[in-house]
């Protein structure tokens, strides 16, 4: 077989097991929010104790994630990613069983969080990078992060559909049982996935990844990325936990919010696919500032109309055309700041700002909630996060910074 048959079968193989993988990995974490109301009212809680495991579950996700990156550029993708799948069905298994507050924390926070970490954009996505070509590497990394939200498109409504004809309990148990057909995707990653390729595949010597992390960090573009990331994770994730309540709360059906959801995870489909198409062509900082000013808009106008089945939609298709298209541009940005040969990692510390902005926006809205019965105040906290995360890309310079690694190295090896 020639070389470029060889080379455009074995990233394609990668990229569909990747695919394959994030449909399940996303899907599962974006049913979450549908348990909060049944589970709360089981367990006779607050939604501010489930609220507060799910923000937790996202922390843990945010602090995992740099350990797993770390892991998989010194040890291999596949040990991280069969490690990620056991750990994401244990929990969402032990979360069934789970009957007090410290037991739901560590169920579905902090167990599920290292399960996700393990399974989800920060090692898949890197795993992508290293695949494909580099002219192909920003359509690539669209197509990685459209099927997460198809996961959350197809997924979603059919947990909600297990919930309502088997109950909460036993859904969890089957979907952490479903969890482990997800290492059926993990081996074409680990083979083509260049995997292995950062322990041989780079000129410059191994260095400590402090060295990196404190090379990374002195740099503005990539902190003004790091911050502006974090309002990503605050509009994520309060919208996956509390839209199904915030639905209900209005006198809808449980089953808008399940396909307000879904309908998010679609539409993101093509924005992710597009954002990554975007990014190979256009300024990747500019794009990041349109799409926070993009969602500024929808929420703004979600609530300023009428309520409706029909607005609720609308604001769904919206925002989802939004929802992970941060993604590809965020990462594409981190490849071109750095290469890719500490990308798991580095994406891993700019995914911790995501999962802290993550944690405060699942948190405060089950606590806000609680406070003043209305999730009113997050929502415009929201609009003006997003006017400050448009503020942060915009002066991002789109250079290459990887010589800043190199001279680290060559002080080091001195």
């Amino acid at each position: 077989m020639p070389r470029v048959k060889l080379q455009t079968h074995s990233y394609a193989l990668v990229l569909v097991s990747a695919c394959l993988l994030l449909v399940l990995s996303s899907g599962y974490r974006a049913g979450f929010g549908l348990f909060m109301m049944p589970l709360s009212e089981a367990r006779a809680w607050g939604r501010d104790v489930f609220g507060l495991a799910l923000a937790v579950q996202n922390l843990s996700w945010g602090v995992c994630a740099i350990l797993a990156g770390a892991m998989a550029d010194k040890y291999g993708t596949l040990k991280v990613l069969l490690g990620g799948v056991v750990i994401y069905a244990v929990g969402m298994v032990c979360m069934s069983v789970s009957s007090t507050e410290a037991q739901i924390i560590s169920t579905a926070g902090l167990l599920v969080g290292a399960g996700i970490a393990g399974t989800s954009f920060g090692i898949v996505l890197p795993a992508i990078v290293r695949a494909v070509p580099e002219e192909k590497r920003a359509w690539a990394l669209g197509i990685g992060t459209a099927a997460g939200s198809f996961g959350q498109f197809l997924v979603v409504p059919a947990i909600a559909s297990v919930v309502e004809l088997f109950g909460w309990m036993h859904s969890l148990q089957y979907l952490g049982l479903s969890a482990f057909l997800m290492a059926l995707f993990c081996i074409p990653m680990s083979k083509f996935g260049g995997a292995n390729e950062t322990a041989q595949g780079d000129t410059e010597a191994f260095i400590s990844l402090k060295d990196v992390a404190l090379k990374a960090c002195s740099i503005k573009s990539y902190r003004l990325l790091l911050f502006g990331f974090s309002v990503c994770g605050f509009h994520v994730a309060f919208i996956t936990v509390h839209m199904p309540g915030y639905v209900v709360d209005l006198g809808f059906h449980p089953q808008i919010g399940a396909w307000s959801i879904s309908l998010i995870g679609l539409c993101n489909v093509l924005g992710a696919y597009y954002a990554g198409v975007l990014s190979g062509t256009n300024s990747m900082r500019a794009l990041l500032t349109a799409i926070y000013l993009g969602r500024v808009v929808v929420i703004t106008l979600f609530l300023a109309l009428p309520i409706s089945v029909l607005s609720i939609m609308i604001f769904s298709a919206g925002m989802g055309f939004l929802w992970l298209a941060t993604v590809p541009p965020t990462s594409g940005l981190i490849a071109l700041f750095f290469g890719t040969r500490y990308m798991s990692f580095l994406y891993g510390i700019v995914f911790l700002s995501h999962q802290v902005g993550s944690f405060a926006g699942v948190w405060l809205g089950g606590w806000l909630y609680e406070q003043y019965g209305s999730y009113n105040g997050i929502w415009y906290f929201g609009i003006f996060l997003g006017i400050v995360a448009a503020l942060l890309h915009w002066p991002i310079a789109e250079k290459d910074y990887s010589e800043c690694l190199v001279c680290t190295v060559r002080t080091l090896q001195d």
